[in-house]
Order: C-alpha cells, then structure tokens, then sequence
C-alpha cells in the first residue's frame, strides 16, 4: 500500500471475513464507479484476546504490516488504544466514552497536529435496539464523526450477512490510516 494512495482515497469499502477463531477484515479502496477497488490493508483480530490488538498488513499473507492499535490496559470499559504505524511511531489514539456509550456508542479519536473528534451512532432508535435485543446484531448502523462540529468521517455498515461498511472521509488532512483502525475497531470492539 503506497502511502500517496491511501491518503488520496475519500471513501474505503471495509468487509469482515467470517472465520471460525478470528475476524478477518479487508479494506478496499472504491473505483471512480463507486465499484470496491484495490486492496489496501488486511486485518486479522483474535477473539476473545485477554488484551486487545489488532494488526493491518498489506494483504492477506500478512508479511508486511501497515499499522496496528493496541489497548493501553488490560481491562477498561473505556481502554484507550493507541495507533501505530508499521514502524511503532504513534499515528493517533481512539477511545470508548463508556458514559456517554450506555444509550449511543460515542467514541474519541485523536491525531496530533489535528485534534479531537468525536463519533456517535446517529439514529438513537437504531442504538437502543441493538443494545436490548440480542438477534439484532446484524442491525445497520451509522456513526458520524465531527471536529468543531464539522463532519470529518462517517462509518455505514450496511445491510447483509456478513459486515459491510462504506467509510466516507471529508477531513483531507485526516491520517487515512487512522480512520482505517477506528472503522475496524467500530466492529471488532462494539460488542465488548
């Protein structure tokens, strides 16, 4: 995955794999067409992980890595995760708000020089279902981040089987690689 390239991409198509003892996910770029493109990063999580990481490599052989996030604790209904690059260096961080999670889930994410922005599933209704009853998991769900009240990101998961999600990014200056983990992280940790 070429640098240039993903930081050019205004809309990402992420899939989840299903797999017997991971999620798996895959990040595409979209073509002109609006169709999925190139692959970008690969994504492979244990579950039920006693401490949360996930890795994004280049493809699926999973020899070269791209970036990763890592929670800082153990155990922490709010944990904060730290975004590396392939190298280690810091790209960002991301963290649950647990209080403000009870009725929405409402996320932070940071990356230094930027700032802050927050992230909060849009339909109330949507939230509520998906949180009292079980079978509705597969609910579509739509999370609108803002800095200063503007838009700078959104993640759709869309209707199917398996998980779908278009991301729409409207910041330019916002690290392509940093909305990637937050929207994998969007699946991979919702429920826990």
């Amino acid at each position: 995955m070429q640098p240039d390239v993903l930081q050019a991409q205004s809309q990402l198509h992420i899939r989840q794999r299903v797999r017997l003892m991971v999620n798996q996910y895959e990040v595409h770029a979209v073509n002109p067409d609006g169709s999925e493109g190139e692959l970008l990063a690969f994504a492979q999580q244990k579950r039920l992980a006693f401490k949360e990481q996930v890795t994004l490599y280049t493809d699926d052989t999973k020899q070269q890595p791209v970036l990763g996030f890592k929670a800082r604790q153990v155990i922490d209904l709010g944990a904060t995760y730290d975004v590396t690059d392939a190298a280690g260096n810091p790209i960002g961080l991301f963290r649950k708000d647990f209080k403000a999670s009870l009725l929405r889930s409402t996320w932070h994410l940071e990356q230094p020089g930027l700032g802050q922005m927050t992230g909060q599933e849009r339909s109330l209704w949507v939230a509520l279902l998906r949180r009292f009853v079980d079978s509705l998991s597969w609910l579509p769900y739509h999370f609108d981040f803002t800095m200063n009240g503007q838009p700078a990101f959104s993640v759709v998961k869309k209707w199917g089987l398996r998980d779908r999600y278009v991301v729409t990014i409207h910041l330019p200056q916002l690290d392509r690689r940093l909305v990637i983990a937050m929207a994998v992280a969007l699946d991979a940790l919702q429920a826990r």
